[in-house]
């Protein structure tokens, strides 16, 4: 997968994330880019865009029984998965 003509971006990172980086490689020889590329991530995310389309034809006023509903399904929605396991 190394390639002298492969474009490279520079990040940082707390300690932490490298950390399960570094412990997330088969082999010591495999690149950070191997390790995020096996990464099993979410094949659709939530975006802002999507929450306002839906609010669209919605009041523009939440009631007290809308508000307890989004309460509600704030403490019900499940953590994303851990795309390292």
């Amino acid at each position: 997968m190394h390639s002298a003509c492969m474009a490279t971006k520079t990040i940082s990172i707390d300690i932490e994330a490298y950390e399960r980086l570094r412990q997330a490689r088969i082999l010591p020889t495999e690149s950070f880019s191997e390790v995020i590329h096996r990464a099993i991530w979410p094949q659709s995310t939530k975006t802002c865009g999507a929450l306002l389309a839906f609010l669209s034809d919605k009041p523009t006023y939440l009631g007290e029984e809308e508000i307890r509903h989004l309460e509600q399904a704030q403490l019900n929605d499940p953590h994303p998965q851990n795309p390292w396991q």
